[in-house]
């Protein structure tokens, strides 16, 4: 579908295997709840990490529901159907080189670990396990198509300075209120927080939404200087997630948020659900 990196949410299983998942939690993308009832959490979830990788491989996988049960993105891939599975990280980078082999078109990695102070407290270091694989299949030096990502702020510094990561670095930033890690992120989108971003990381992984912001009623979009701050400390910035079936507030057509991030931002690449719609906007706004 064109995409120059394609990205993996890596959560663990029980017997500390690295899975691809958008979350610590199973409930809302696959049948856990059929298949395993009575193996929730006190908080009505079903967790990753209270499941060993057989059982994992156990599982359809669907698209994502909301928490009333009906589908995320209702005009996508029919809700609960199709015969789709969990991978490991390692089977995950294992296929995309070998489509790598086969295609002149390569995709790197850019790999997101998930809750790491989380998975820590349930007994496993994510980062370390992620370095490992990634070593594993071949990857070693900063040259290689590789980004590391994360939330947690603390755990992106670590993969620095205590785990030696060879591989590109980006800070994920999202709202205080999400909860995604003990991390202000307010602070982060300041000229300082970037400034000591800057010391760490290549680039930021900002929410779209705080990138702009819509002056009045009806007014064109407008930058909040995030993206140009972080550009004058040498970060790159690319933004999540684009959607064509989700667009954010001021934007009547996927085409025009495209266009925006392109030739009013300026932005380095995007997080998007919709590839080949990105890619070949991008090869007419660069013919």
């Amino acid at each position: 579908m064109g995409a120059d990196y394609l990205e993996q949410d890596v959560v663990a299983s029980r017997d500390n295997e690295l899975i691809v998942l958008h979350d610590v939690h199973l409930d809302r993308v696959t049948d856990v709840a059929s298949r395993y009832p009575g193996r929730e959490r006190a908080d009505g979830r079903f967790y990753v990490r209270d499941f060993d990788l057989d059982e994992l491989r156990t599982l359809h996988v669907w698209e994502r529901m909301q928490a009333d049960g009906r589908p995320a993105y209702p005009e996508r891939y029919p809700a609960r159907t199709g015969d789709f599975r969990i991978n490991t990280f390692g089977e995950e980078i294992a296929f995309i080189r070998k489509l790598n082999s086969q295609s002149p078109h390569q995709a790197g990695i850019y790999a997101e670990i998930k809750r790491p102070a989380w998975h820590r407290a349930e007994g496993v270091d994510l980062s370390a396990l992620m370095l490992d694989t990634l070593s594993d299949q071949g990857y070693a030096d900063r040259e290689d198509p590789v980004y590391i990502q994360c939330f947690d702020d603390a755990e992106v510094r670590r993969l620095k300075t205590e785990l030696d990561c060879p591989w590109k670095l980006v800070q994920l930033i999202g709202e205080n209120e999400w909860l995604e890690a003990d991390t202000d992120y307010d602070y982060l989108r300041t000229p300082a927080g970037l400034e000591q971003l800057a010391e760490i990381v290549d680039a930021i992984g900002p929410w779209f939404d705080q990138l702009y912001t819509i002056p009045s009623p009806g007014a064109a979009p407008a930058a909040t200087g995030l993206v140009e701050t972080a550009h004058q400390l040498g970060l790159g910035v690319h933004p999540y997630t684009l959607r064509a079936d989700d667009l954010p507030a001021g934007f009547d057509d996927f085409e025009g948020l495209v266009k925006y991030c392109v030739a009013e931002l300026e932005v380095d690449g995007v997080f998007t659900d919709f590839p080949d719609k990105v890619a070949e906007l991008m090869r007419e706004l660069t013919a």
